[in-house]
């Protein structure tokens, strides 16, 4: 006797026999573990192809960065003062990460040919960031440290520039530098790194370009002859590199220069973390490795911590926050430099949003 059943979820109906429903379970259970199985397959070859891509990656990685020498607790500078604190003297650690960021540009002003009072001749980080990355890991907080503010140098070297002492430390410059931002901003710093500004270029040659939005209110010509106006434009990277030296014709001088590198650092950053970027891994490779071949950390920061901090703190790509230490206004050293006063009212702030976990908040307020 053949009945007829409504099929579930439609207005079709279809021919139902009892005596045919044991066949059907066979076939259905076979089909069942048939779909699993390549559903396995599947995850497995992707999970295998991930893994290759992210080896690939991580030795792209390997094989072009350099790394400072490691932390000497018994180095002393060219002038025989000590570079490292202990543990004890420096600030109390957190969940939160942070980066201080070294940009060097043999053409941005702050070369070894820079004469400064008392500093002898050597590398001095013309940008400087400490990049924030909360316990949370679902945002990013940028503050750039104008080069010329007047701070008092660990070790007994009295007061200098900021960036002063990457050369003052020697061959521990990078941890003097350290040692001075921490000091500056009370606050435990766990990775120190130097991108030469040839590396962010590099990546704009790779991108095919890069779209920044300068916050200068006018139009500005630069030494090399490019002209930008207020808002959106393209640039290539020679005009990239054009547009982050600048600095003549603004009024606040470093100031909108730092403004012009963070928009250019954003626009980077927008780039090459693009959907079309991240799935051409040959693309995403050559950005790996062109930045890591500008690129100096320490040596506690490998492929393998970079790879899992980025992985931890994808979601905060979509919320970066930058912002300037704020200064108290410019004036001449006792030596004749010229130097950025520091706003301590304003650092203790930041300090305690540090030091809490809340500087997304403030910066936001």
């Amino acid at each position: 006797m053949t009945a007829v059943e409504p099929r579930h979820g439609a207005d079709q109906f279809f021919e139902y026999d009892p005596t045919e429903e044991r066949r059907p379970k066979k076939k259905k259970k076979k089909a069942a573990w048939w779909v699993l199985g390549s559903m396995a397959t599947l995850v497995i070859l992707a999970l295998i192809a991930a893994g290759a891509y992210l080896f690939s990656l991580q030795r792209s990685f390997n094989d072009n960065v350099t790394h400072f020498p490691g932390a000497d607790p018994n180095a002393t500078g060219p002038d025989g003062n000590p570079v490292l604190p202990s543990d004890e003297e420096r600030p109390e650690d957190t969940d939160a990460t942070n980066i201080l960021l070294l940009g060097t540009d043999a053409g941005g002003g702050s070369g070894e040919d820079e004469d400064l009072p008392r500093v002898p001749g050597g590398a001095r980080s013309d940008t400087m960031m400490l990049v924030h990355i909360p316990e949370s890991r679902d945002s990013m907080q940028v503050i750039s440290i104008p080069r010329d503010v007047w701070v008092e140098i660990p070790g007994g070297r009295g007061w200098h520039k900021v960036n002063a002492g990457l050369a003052l430390g020697g061959d521990q410059g990078h941890w003097l530098a350290v040692n001075t931002v921490e000091q500056l901003l009370d606050t435990r710093i766990d990775h120190v790194a130097a991108v030469d500004m040839q590396g962010f270029t590099g990546l704009v040659d790779t991108l095919g370009g890069v779209t920044v939005n300068s916050s200068y209110s006018e139009s500005f010509t630069t030494n090399e002859g490019y002209t930008f106006n207020p808002g959106t434009q393209r640039m290539d990277s020679d005009q990239a590199l054009s547009f982050v030296r600048h600095r003549a014709s603004f009024g606040d001088g470093d100031l909108q220069r730092i403004r012009n590198q963070q928009a250019f650092i954003r626009g980077v950053l927008n780039g090459a973390a693009s959907p079309s970027n991240f799935a051409n891994p040959v693309r995403t490779n050559e950005m790996v490795s062109t930045f890591a071949s500008h690129l100096m950390t320490d040596p506690d920061f490998t492929a393998t911590t970079a790879g899992s901090l980025a992985w931890d703190s994808r979601d905060a790509l979509d919320n970066i926050q930058f912002m300037t230490l704020p200064t108290a206004g410019s004036g001449y050293s006792s030596d004749g430099q010229w130097i950025w006063h520091q706003d301590e009212a304003a650092q203790a702030q930041i300090s305690e949003h540090l030091r809490n976990g809340t500087l997304e908040e403030y910066l936001s307020d």
